[in-house]
């Protein structure tokens, strides 16, 4: 995680499309007596057993978590809520056999979705990397991986990126090597939150974890004053262009995003006295803006977020 700080400061220090502004950083802190608290499951639709099976659920949920909006209709509820479903329908459900065997098809009649989901293909090729690789190492139980970790955030994350080169979120930007793990960091949140940080979520470096870089946090910190973009990307936006993955401008986005709310959590943290969590700041950022219809985020094909 220190890499995701440091190469996100990097990116923040050079960013032409991006600026992270310091000004709208500390005027927002001023406003925020307390971090609003968020439950991780608050609007009802994750699965959780407290058992091995959730850890198996939220590994596929968070494998498959990306990019929704090519579908105006379909989010992250509705991939949720699918899964939730299907696993309450039938407990073999993501056993890594059958997850090896996907097609793109039979992931839609689990979803309940009647249309192809978009990047399909990716998605089914994630969904048997993931069926192979639990099955070759860790006896077909992402608990298995999870206890591999020794209680460790970072740990994890480090596991997951290097078992699952699905996870492997990187990039290059202005010739270096930039690291994000959105989906690999989520994996770990997830666990933790819906562990109330007990059993397979106790971490013990859980504030290591950044924030999970996404469409929802970068319109949320513009909107908030906490991130201004240059008049081009601004346009871009706002006409619902696409901006392809690995650019600059989507580097940039991502990366201030990451940079900007580790300003706000080292405030937070000395404002309130005690250590102010990224997985708090970003699930109450994420909540915030999934809530607002008008939120205008970019959009960028990628399998990482």
């Amino acid at each position: 995680m220190d890499d995701v700080r440091a190469t996100s400061a990097w990116v923040a220090s050079r960013s032409s499309h991006v600026l992270v502004d310091s000004a709208g950083i500390e005027k927002v802190v001023s406003t925020i007596e307390s971090i609003p608290k968020v439950e991780w499951d608050f609007e009802g639709i994750h699965y959780f057993d407290n058992g091995p099976l959730t850890v198996q659920y939220l590994f596929v949920l968070d494998a498959l978590n990306f990019c929704f909006w090519p579908d105006k209709d379909l989010n992250y509820d509705d991939l949720a809520s699918g899964l939730k479903a299907a696993l309450q329908n039938d407990k073999s459900a993501f056993d890594a056999d059958r997850l090896q065997k996907f097609t793109g098809p039979q992931l839609r009649e689990l979803l309940g979705w009647p249309r192809p989901l978009p990047l399909e293909e990716e998605r089914v090729r994630l969904l048997h990397e993931v069926g192979i690789e639990l099955e070759r190492n860790f006896e077909g139980k992402a608990s298995k991986l999870v206890e591999c970790c020794g209680k460790s955030a970072v740990n994890l994350v480090a596991l997951v990126a290097c078992h699952f080169p699905g996870f492997r979120d990187h990039t290059v930007y202005k010739g270096r090597q930039v690291f994000l793990y959105k989906r690999a960091q989520i994996f770990a949140a997830d666990l933790w939150g819906a562990f109330r940080g007990q059993g397979y979520g106790e971490f013990k470096d859980i504030g290591s974890l950044t924030i999970m870089a996404d469409y929802i946090v970068p319109a949320v910190l513009r909107q908030l004053g906490v991130l201004k973009y240059s008049p081009t990307l601004a346009s871009t936006i706002e006409a619902s262009g696409e901006i392809g993955p690995g650019t600059e401008e989507e580097v940039e986005l991502r990366a201030c995003s990451v940079h900007a709310v580790e300003k706000m959590r080292e405030l937070l943290s000395v404002k309130s006295g005690r250590q102010v969590l990224s997985v708090e700041l970003d699930l109450w950022l994420w909540a915030s803006g999934v809530q607002c219809k008008s939120l205008q985020h970019h959009r960028t094909l990628s399998i990482y977020y």
